[in-house]
């Protein structure tokens, strides 16, 4: 556990095990939330974990932001910086926009990049009015209206959750350090990571992989994962789970990562 200095922020990482660099990253997931997974692949693997930008215990200094470029400098810079590389970079979320990003402006640093399920609304025929809908719901939970916006949050993932369940997750007393998280997420980080648009000629160099949760389907990041591997002109790879199956079953998680990256380098080579 190591904390990295960068032009305007303070990373927490963790490094375990030995053997190629694997990058585990989300956006706003923080590092504890890969723990199980990058346990099972510190096994043959050298594995870092962060929490990226503003989340937890990544410092800001004040007025900073957490644009996907940015997060993508700070994986550059921390990847270098455990001279391991090049890295295998399994994103999940906004954090696969942050690999995108990497491989988009830092390929030097990237091996194979596994975007899993991207939320790049930008890329879909009615992202107007999707980011018209995140938009106020981004404005709902800053003006107060938290249980209401995360209602509206997973309504437009097409996540079902009953009113309830919301209701007892996010109501009432919770943990501070969980709720400056995402209040960091709907006010500077949400509304850079869904409006990102990737350069698709410059991603088609480099080796990426587009991965859907098998639940996912009908989603809103199925669709948005889907249109970018079309543009990609690639073939989706589904993985165990939904859009939190690293978390929900990270032993099938990891077995399909490591086949994955197992063939793509019999291939390489």
């Amino acid at each position: 556990m190591s904390t990295f200095e960068v032009s305007d922020a303070e990373l927490y990482y963790e490094v375990r095990g030995n053997g190629p660099l694997t990058v585990l990253v989300g956006a706003p997931m923080d590092a504890d939330a890969f723990a199980p997974l990058a346990a099972l692949l510190a096994t043959d693997r050298t594995v870092l974990t962060l929490d990226p930008r503003g989340v937890k215990r990544s410092t800001l200094t004040p007025g900073g932001t957490s644009r996907p470029e940015q997060r993508a400098d700070d994986l550059a810079q921390l990847i270098r910086h455990v001279d391991a590389g090049p890295a295998d970079v399994l994103g999940s979320s906004g954090g696969a926009v942050s690999a995108l990003a990497l491989a988009q402006y830092h390929p030097d640093v990237v091996r194979t990049v596994i975007a899993h399920e991207p939320p790049l609304d930008r890329l879909l025929p009615d992202a107007d009015q999707l980011l018209a809908r995140s938009e106020r719901l981004m404005a709902d939970y800053l003006a107060g209206d938290v249980v209401g916006a995360w209602k509206q949050f997973f309504r437009l993932a097409g996540i079902f959750l009953p009113d309830e369940a919301a209701e007892a997750m996010f109501g009432g007393e919770r943990d501070p350090e969980q709720v400056a998280a995402e209040r960091f997420w709907f006010g500077h980080e949400m509304r850079e990571t869904i409006t990102w648009l990737p350069d698709v000629d410059r991603l088609r160099e480099a080796d990426v992989v587009v991965g859907i949760g098998a639940d996912s389907t009908g989603q809103l990041c199925d669709r948005t994962s889907t249109a970018l591997a079309g543009r990609l002109g690639l073939e989706p790879t589904r993985f165990p789970g939904g859009h939190t199956g690293f978390v929900d079953a990270p032993e099938a998680f990891a077995a399909a990562l490591c086949a994955g990256l197992a063939a793509r380098g019999e291939t390489r080579s």
